[in-house]
């Protein structure tokens, strides 16, 4: 599914002005650039005057969807760049579960979360998501930061995933004690970039990427995605923008995604942007260490699985009045392993996100599982 818009992917000795001269001498466009939001986030609103923005940084440009626009862009993409459409991402479909909540914390014991020595004390996570319930009671008194890149949405999460997700990495315990959190004294980075409805533009997930590693996040959790076919390469708009991440200092991690059925022998390949070289992709497993029915595999270039974790009956947080909901998927797995990343960033304040991906890896729980499936492993904290 596409949004009708289309991003420009420079060659990589492209210069800026060249194109940039195109499109505004030859086409007549309006353009806005990245430099121009130097000390703010970019959001659609910002660029209502605008037909084309050029990210400086990444070597990418969003032009609209106007159909003669696009046909002459394709008719003189010889000289130095090419397109791609802008695609709609996707909450991936949840799981849900049924089990009581004592027994749904079985992802903080096996990842050992609950007997580690840190805590990911001020370590900065963003979650890129549906948002974030700001009223709920456990997460009173926390270091948080929101912006919504979602035209016409505040960051209030009518949806509830996002508040799952967050609740997993950086949350600690419900009322009753049950801790459910892995970094619980995380600073939250809570960045709208799917509506209500849990679907988005791909634009507002490379913006939230953008506003996350300029603000110094360490890690960037990512529970959405967009199916791909067997063969499909990945996305360069994806790539360049985690790239920059690295860059930047973050380690990227995104759901494997939820479309195998693996009990009728149907695999399907990691998702987007899971399956770039620059995004840790992350599968699910239950508490018996088995792979989930639902989660993808290594099948198309480059579209390796890095690692698994807890993803199949997840209790977390959720919008209240509910409070907490248990539901299982990779977008649950992910979380996970992004608190865990947290939690090294504490130990080895001093590492590179390359040494913080390489210990991650090096520490997991080997299993008896293929690697197309699991990667290095089940993922634990330090």
């Amino acid at each position: 599914m596409y949004t009708g818009r289309y991003f420009i992917i420079l060659d990589e000795k492209q210069p800026f002005s060249n194109i940039s001269e195109l499109l505004r001498n030859n086409m007549g466009l309006s353009v806005a650039s990245s430099n121009d939001f130097r000390n703010e986030p970019i959001t659609e609103a910002k660029l209502a005057d605008a037909d084309v923005l050029f990210y400086n940084e990444l070597g990418i440009a969003l032009v609209g969807g106007d159909s003669e626009q696009i046909k002459i862009l394709e008719e003189t993409s010889d000289r130095g760049f090419y397109l791609e459409p802008e695609k709609i991402v996707y909450v991936p479909d949840e799981v849900p579960s049924v089990i009581s909540a004592p027994q749904a914390t079985w992802g903080i014991m096996q990842t050992k979360s609950d007997i580690s020595n840190y805590t990911g004390k001020d370590v900065k996570i963003a979650v890129l998501d549906t948002g974030f319930d700001y009223e709920h009671p456990d997460f009173i008194g926390r270091n948080i930061q929101t912006y919504s890149f979602v035209p016409d949405e505040e960051v209030d999460d009518l949806h509830g995933h996002g508040t799952h997700c967050i609740g997993t990495a950086c949350g600690n315990t419900n009322d009753t004690g049950v801790r459910y959190g892995v970094a619980k004294d995380s600073a939250i980075y809570a960045g709208k970039v799917l509506n209500n409805e849990g679907s988005g533009a791909q634009a507002w997930i490379v913006n939230g990427m953008d506003w996350a590693a300029n603000n110094g996040c360490k890690v960037i959790s990512m529970s959405l995605g967009s199916p791909i076919f067997p063969g499909q390469g990945y996305d360069p708009v994806y790539e360049k923008t985690g790239m920059n991440a690295l860059s930047k200092g973050a380690v990227v991690v995104a759901a494997a995604g939820n479309e195998s059925r693996r009990a009728w022998n149907q695999f399907n390949p990691v998702g987007s942007p899971a399956n770039c070289p620059s995004v840790l992709a992350v599968a699910a497993l239950d508490s018996g260490n088995n792979l989930a029915n639902f989660s993808n595999r290594h099948i198309n270039p480059y579209g390796e699985v890095d690692i698994a974790c807890a993803g199949v009956d997840i209790y977390s947080s959720w919008p209240m009045p509910m409070g907490y909901r248990t539901i299982s998927g990779t977008s649950m797995a992910t979380p996970h392993v992004a608190g865990i990343l947290a939690l090294l960033w504490e130990k080895y304040p001093s590492a590179s996100p390359y040494e913080i991906i390489s210990e991650l890896k090096r520490i997991s729980q080997k299993l008896p599982l293929p690697a197309m499936d699991i990667g290095s492993g089940f993922a634990v904290a330090p």
